[in-house]
Formats: structure tokens, C-alpha cells, sequence
């Protein structure tokens, strides 16, 4: 199994600093994209702590037997840093973190995520969501108690129930699915879910994917296009 990719991220055009991180390693097959969230600094060092973190522990030498239990002891060890840290400095009090990440091996796909980035599949031209975002709104969709155009308006659409490091322990939704050959899969920050629906999203991931950092860029540009209120990252990966 090879695995094209491209990733890029912007600060968009209303905040000052950008708070997103991503990572990857192509030859182990390992994505992840991080949003952070603290004042100040706080959610730019969340994120870089999560995602490094990530990279340490499912992109090094080491045979990977057990996926869903690599991920899960990968997220609980940056969970640890993320909320150790915000513990002994008090500047970067109740700091935290979303996380989404992928890990292609073989013919399988592990997805793992905390907060609401997101997880995206584009399979014969159909866009699939393979995440479900940890979020108050979206949760109360799934019960029934808003519908999906109330939950696009809702002043609590940003609010999200799980994230890395704002507590000493958190429980990441693991998923594994088969792949197939020209899967296009897609992690991003909400500040591309947010701005851009899905439909956009599909029109985009369908266009020529010869060049995977082309669709990033208009993935990017169209958040932007669309208002920019936030950091946007995008990771395109395709399986071959």
C-alpha cells in the first residue's frame, strides 16, 4: 500500500496567530492535525505538543502489531504532556487541543480523533464524513434535539465536550475501516469544516488529483473565500 500526500495550513483572515498544527510521516503512513485552543499562546503550544508527541510515538522504527492500541497509548501520552504542562505553568491554564489523525497500514485504516477536526473519505467520487465531532451541537443532532440548520446557526456550535489535555485522561474514538485503491482521505481543522460545506468540499477533493498540494490550496482558499474567521489546515492523503 503507497500513500500520496500533501498538507498545508493558514492562519486565515480574522486571527493574528495560528493555533493549528499538523504533522506527518508518509512512509509509516501516520496523518494528524491539531487545533488548539487557550489565550495567548496556550492553543499554539497545545497543539505543537500533541502533534509532537504523535509523531514520536507512531512514526519511529518500531513494528506497529497492535494499531488501535498504538493510537490509544500515542493520544493518552500526548494528552499527558498537553495537560501536565498547563498544570505547572499557570499561563497556559485549561489549554487543550483537538486531534484527528490517520494511520494507513497494509490494506486497513485506523482513524482516531478528540474534538471536532475531522476525518473525511472521497470514494468514487462520493464524499463520505468517517468522524463525529465531539461537539455540543452535534451531539445534540444525533439525539434529535436540533436539527443539522439549527446547529449551523447555534451560538454553542463552537462548544466541544472532549479535547486533548484538558483533562488527565481522555477516551479518542478509534475507528478501522478497509480502503481501497484511489481513496482520497482528508483531515482538517473546523475552520475548513465550518466555513465550507461539505458539497464544496467534495466539488474540490473531485477536481484533478494529480497534485495533491493544489487541492490543499483551494481547500485553504475557499475557507478563506468564505470569510476566514479561523486557522485552516488540510491533510490530502491517496491511497494507491
Amino acid at each position: 500500500m503507497f500513500t500520496e500526500s500533501a498538507a498545508l495550513t493558514d492562519v486565515g483572515r480574522v486571527r493574528s496567530a495560528n493555533e493549528d498544527s499538523h504533522g506527518l510521516c508518509a512512509e509509516a503512513g501516520f496523518f494528524v492535525v491539531c487545533d488548539g485552543m487557550g489565550g495567548a499562546a496556550a492553543g499554539e503550544i497545545a497543539s505543537q505538543t500533541a502533534v509532537s508527541a504523535m509523531l514520536e510515538a507512531m512514526c519511529g522504527p518500531q513494528a506497529i502489531d497492535d494499531p488501535r492500541q498504538a493510537l490509544e497509548n500515542a493520544i493518552s501520552e500526548a494528552n499527558l504532556r498537553v495537560f501536565s504542562r498547563a498544570e505547572q505553568e499557570s499561563s497556559l491554564h485549561g489549554m487543550g487541543t483537538t486531534l484527528v489523525s490517520l494511520l494507513v497500514l497494509k490494506d486497513r485504516i485506523w482513524i482516531a480523533h478528540v474534538g471536532d477536526s475531522r476525518c473525511y473519505r472521497l470514494r468514487a467520487g462520493l464524499l463520505e464524513r468517517m468522524t463525529q465531532d465531539h461537539s455540543l451541537v452535534d451531539e445534540q443532532v444525533r439525539l434529535g434535539q436540533m436539527t443539522p440548520a439549527e446547529a449551523e446557526l447555534s451560538p454553542l456550535r463552537n462548544v466541544i465536550t472532549r479535547a486533548i489535555g484538558t483533562r488527565a485522561t481522555v477516551m479518542p474514538d478509534i475507528q478501522e475501516v478497509t480502503t481501497e485503491n484511489g481513496d482520497l482521505f482528508l483531515l482538517c481543522s473546523d475552520g475548513l469544516s465550518k466555513e465550507v460545506p461539505d458539497e464544496t468540499i467534495a466539488n474540490i477533493l473531485r477536481r484533478d488529483t494529480s497534485d495533491l498540494q493544489t487541492l490543499c490550496r483551494a481547500l485553504i482558499q475557499e475557507a478563506n473565500d468564505a470569510g476566514g474567521s479561523d486557522n485552516v489546515t488540510a491533510i490530502v492523503a491517496r491511497i494507491r
